[in-house]
């Protein structure tokens, strides 16, 4: 069975697309679990929580960015 391979410019434009849909879910959920009562009291836990959350969204786009840069069939 023949396989048609995606160019590098529409796996580009997918994920941009699922970059920006990441990092818009991801910071509307952070928001949201940083209005608990354990992070919001606590200044100290607060400031730990926003830099995983800030940083934490790199660890799903990894693989997304590695996908998206994968050159094509052809030019292998």
């Amino acid at each position: 069975m023949a396989h048609a391979s995606m160019s590098t410019r529409i796996r580009k434009l997918i994920g941009a697309v699922l970059l920006l849909v990441l990092v818009t879910v991801w910071a509307l959920v952070a928001m949201a679990i940083a209005q608990f009562p354990p992070i919001f009291n606590n200044p100290w836990i607060a400031g730990l929580y926003y830099f995983v959350a800030g940083i934490g969204w790199v660890f799903p786009a990894m693989p997304l960015i590695k996908w998206m840069s994968r050159p094509d069939a052809s030019s292998r």
